[in-house]
């Protein structure tokens, strides 16, 4: 069945990487995607950094990438954003700069935990990961929602990969503020369909002969079933096999990294 796969949707943390650390294989990995012709595009669900941002990290472990060939959720939160509220329009954020330069990029005006606290009542308030949110940021962004601001999150994810191991992800904060406000936020990052549609577009492919490459169960697994695409996990990242058979939505195929995947489909390609 791998041969019908023609094209890869990519996440990142922990399937390509953990941290500033890259998998071993990396380079080799993508020479074989290029000598196989098999289109990617990567899809992270990290929402700290702009598309240049990964082109310069991924340039540092010895791959040179097109910034057309990275999605963040960021992007697609901002793009989303976009068709919903007219230009100039006021908007909360929590997160890196990967957020606040994608919402700028589509002319959000970006309102401070400051001004917040001074009376200003952006009618958004739009959280992604960052590991620089302090109490302040948080309390701001609850008293919105619980005045009744729409709450929009990057992604759900509740950890992030990292070389010490899981940490504390978007999800965590958004935790937060639900906790605090009893309001779920509106997902737009992996596993809900709008990542996976900009995803597809970028490929100019179809579902039957893309695959969702992931190392999480409960988005890029998950998502990818719910989407009609093939999925793939690599166990690199946060998912363990023993979770796998407890998993509502299961993965098509399992390898233990992307060096093992690459192997298979040059398989799959010369059978």
């Amino acid at each position: 069945m791998l041969a019908k796969i023609k094209h890869l949707i990519l996440d990142m943390d922990g399937v390509l990487w953990h941290g500033e650390t890259p998998v071993p294989g990396l380079v080799e990995f993508f020479d074989m995607l290029d000598q196989l012709k098999i289109g990617y595009v990567m899809a992270t669900n990290n929402a700290t950094k702009t598309a240049d941002q990964y082109t310069s990290k991924l340039k540092g472990f010895g791959v040179d990438m097109a910034p057309e060939r990275i999605l963040t959720s960021a992007e697609t939160t901002a793009a989303y954003l976009k068709s919903q509220y007219p230009p100039g329009s006021p908007v909360y954020v929590v997160g890196a700069k990967g957020l606040h330069d994608a919402l700028e990029a589509r002319e959000f005006e970006i309102v401070t935990a400051g001004e917040v606290a001074r009376g200003a009542r952006p009618p958004l308030v739009v959280l992604g990961f960052t590991p620089d949110a302090v109490y302040k940021d948080l309390a701001m962004a609850a008293l919105l929602v619980d005045n009744g601001a729409a709450f929009v999150g990057t992604n759900p994810d509740p950890s992030v990969p990292t070389e010490l191991g899981p940490l504390p992800g978007a999800g965590s904060l958004l935790a937060v503020i639900t906790t605090s406000t009893g309001v779920q936020p509106q997902i737009i990052g992996k596993p809900e369909p709008i990542m996976f549609d900009h995803a597809l577009k970028r490929l100019g492919s179809q579902k039957s002969d893309t695959a969702m490459v992931g190392d999480r169960l409960t988005t890029d697994i998950a998502g990818a079933k719910a989407a009609g695409l093939w999925a793939i996990l690599v166990l690199s990242g946060i998912s363990e096999p023993g979770e796998i058979q407890e998993a509502h939505y299961r993965p098509d195929f399992v390898f233990t990294n992307i060096t093992e995947l690459a192997a298979e489909l040059a398989l799959a390609v010369q059978n």
